[in-house]
């Protein structure tokens, strides 16, 4: 089959047009999605780490009033574009098709900030972008060399001021011969037609998705995440109307904590640490007092017992782990304390000096079906059982 002409190389800027179609495929036997192709599109197709266009589909039969339906999913293979709708179509027919253009001006948006972001980091820094994705939420960039905190800032700057610039984007497809005398980014081996996408001065880059025009049409950039990742950096960013609306939602959240704290902006960050100390403090007092009411339950238990066990409401890890401690001391068998309730479930710690834990563990697995594991000395893990029945049976 030939390949599908694709519009959105020439009309990135179009959200209508009309084309015949060529195959129509059932993707499953009730028969409730069909894979449409087309002899031309406007839909750009998943490919390059990007999301595919969104949009609808209108036809009509005979008589009947032309019908619209959601384009599910556009996807490529050997050059020919495969859209994935609802409602069966016939090959032969006419179809009008509409794309979402508040989507597709958004990945545009995010896609040329990405090429300008990672064109300063490859002129300046020589890494290369070894990894890119943009979804519906995220864009991410990965590159082979580590960017300090102070590099990110300054990129971004830089960046920002690119975009200010309002520079002219370039698109052209070069002959082989000219490609092999051109030095452009790209990510993997191209094959067939390159496209390659230019913004002067700052990134030459092969790809095949559609951008702006202009750089000033990006809005802005805004680096939202940067984490250590495989010997390099991910670095995740937003722009133009994501990146406003981001900023919009941590300004709503920083709203909400400064009403909740009663504090300015300002000493946000000073009443936080504040409540972190008085928590850690009151964490430490209280498993003090937990250790107290376990010990003190302990010491009643029947000194001649091998094997004994403690139920307490939930519970301090910690402090269980102390009182097993002391309590295989004083008992040659198992010790063990579940604390929680019936509800929630328990979370249990159980030690010996004599017997070898593990087999608890896989006793209370084969019982109970409890989660945890350990060493021979000491075992712990989590279940969700009534206390009456552990009670009964928690023991190897």
């Amino acid at each position: 089959m030939e390949k599908t002409k694709c519009l959105y190389d020439e009309f990135p800027y179009e959200t209508e047009f009309d084309a015949n179609v060529l195959v129509v495929k059932a993707l499953n036997e009730a028969q409730d999605r069909y894979e449409v192709i087309l002899d031309q599109t406007l839909f750009f197709p998943e490919q390059g780490g990007q999301t595919p266009d969104q949009g609808w589909l209108s036809v009509g039969h005979g008589l009947r009033p032309a019908t619209k339906c959601e384009v599910l999913d556009v996807q490529i293979r050997d050059g020919v574009i495969v859209h994935v709708i609802e409602q069966k179509l016939e090959p032969g027919d006419q179809v009008h098709g509409q794309i979402d253009w508040d989507y597709r001006f958004s990945n545009m948006q995010q896609h040329t900030g990405e090429h300008i972001f990672s064109g300063i980091v490859h002129s300046t820094f020589g890494y290369e972008n070894v990894g890119f994705h943009l979804s519906d939420s995220v864009v991410t960039m990965d590159f082979d060399g580590v960017l300090s905190p102070e590099d990110v800032t300054a990129i971004e700057t830089r960046v920002n001021q690119v975009i200010a610039d309002d520079l002219v984007l370039e698109i052209a497809f070069p002959t082989p011969q000219m490609l092999e005398s051109m030095e452009y980014r790209s990510k993997k081996e191209l094959e067939g037609q390159v496209r390659i996408v230019t913004i002067p001065g700052v990134d030459v880059c092969a790809c095949c998705a559609p951008h702006v025009r202009r750089t000033g049409e990006v809005g802005g950039l805004k680096v939202m995440h940067v984490q250590n990742y495989k010997g390099g950096v991910r670095i995740s960013i937003l722009c133009g109307f994501r990146a406003l609306d981001a900023f919009r939602q941590k300004t709503k959240t920083v709203d909400e904590m400064m009403g909740l704290l009663s504090s300015s902006e300002e000493e946000l960050r000073s009443h936080i640490k504040r409540l972190q100390t008085e928590n850690q403090n009151l964490a430490y007092a209280l498993r003090q007092a937990q250790e107290k009411i376990l010990a003190q339950e302990a010491k009643g238990l029947d000194a001649d017992a091998e094997d004994v066990v403690l139920f307490a409401d939930a519970c301090d890890s910690k402090a269980m782990r102390s009182i097993v401690n002391d309590m295989v001391k004083d008992h040659a068998g198992y010790c063990a304390i579940f604390a929680g309730g019936d509800e929630q479930g328990y979370q249990f710690i159980v030690g010996s000096r004599t017997k070898d834990c593990r087999q608890e563990a896989a006793h209370l697995r084969e019982t109970f079906d409890a989660r945890g594991g350990g060493g021979t000395q000491m075992i712990q893990g989590s279940v969700r059982a009534a206390k009456v029945h552990l009670a009964e049976n928690w023991m190897a």
